[in-house]
């Protein structure tokens, strides 16, 4: 039976966060890309609810919809945030599937809350555990880049988007679903896209990937050119003891639509295992 559900969790400072919640059964939380709110995870839904899964996926604060507040847009808030959805729906033995930017959240998450509510996690592209170089993160993009990056966005985020687009899908993705992407994209003010990106670069999470002792499944596709797999998938998975790290051959960034049927079937396996 379909129990009828809150359409908002209330963040610690008042912000209401739109959350999907669907079926019943085991919880599985989906976390979003950057600029990306929780209608991404559709596919998954509603496949994970034909196999007696209930999935729960919010939007981002300034995302999708969601309120939009001036703040909050920091590592520990947005936490805070996911924290707020898994206790007022009191999710319990959960398993979280966090895409790109979900993952600092999500291994962010364990360390400032703990396990106590999670079973198991899932990484899919994350973009964990330290992007931006410094003396003791050498192997890593270097901060000059980052800002010429985020300077190109406030100048022209649809210019910017046109020109990063090739590499982020498959050459066969539809235009259908490369037009909803850019309209999810660009409904994200500005200073809430720039705010997110700054706490993306700059979140260290090499000690919190380490403390996790959670099963986890880090999955990375070979050709993704936004969060490249020697800096992220492949470090986050030697930090998180007893991780399975997957490569996805020919595979870009936005796994979720381009390799969904895949995706699906290594989260299936994992859960169930």
């Amino acid at each position: 039976m379909m129990v009828s559900q809150p359409l908002y969790a209330t963040a610690k400072d008042g912000t209401e966060l739109f959350v999907q919640d669907w079926g019943s059964g085991r919880p599985v939380l989906f976390l979003a890309a950057w600029t990306f709110n929780s209608s991404i995870w559709g596919s998954q839904i509603v496949a994970l609810n034909a196999k007696g899964y209930r999935c729960v996926a919010p939007d981002r604060r300034g995302h999708g919809r969601s309120d939009m507040p001036a703040t909050g847009y920091d590592l520990d808030t947005l936490t805070d945030d996911v924290a707020a959805v898994i206790e007022q729906r009191d999710l319990r033995d959960v398993t979280i599937v966090a895409h790109s930017m979900g993952s600092i959240e999500a291994v962010n998450y364990l360390a400032r809350h703990g396990a106590g509510r999670v079973a198991r996690l899932v990484l899919v592209a994350p973009t964990t555990p330290y992007l931006v170089q410094s003396d003791d993160n050498p192997d890593a993009v270097p901060r000059a880049m980052i800002d010429a990056q985020n300077a190109a966005i406030a100048q022209d985020f649809p210019k910017w988007m046109g020109e990063n687009e090739a590499p982020f899908f498959t050459p066969d993705t539809p235009e259908a679903t490369r037009a909803w992407i850019r309209g999810m994209m660009l409904g994200v003010p500005l200073p809430v896209a720039l705010a997110c990106r700054k706490t993306i670069s700059f979140a260290d999470l090499r000690a919190a990937a380490k403390g996790i002792d959670r099963p986890t499944l880090v999955v990375h596709g070979d050709q993704d050119a936004s969060a490249p797999r020697a800096l992220t998938g492949a470090k986050t998975a030697s930090l998180i003891g007893g991780s399975k790290f997957v490569v996805y051959e020919g595979a870009p960034h936005a796994l979720p639509l381009t390799h969904s049927a895949r995706l699906l079937a290594d989260l299936l396996a994992f859960i169930d295992a």
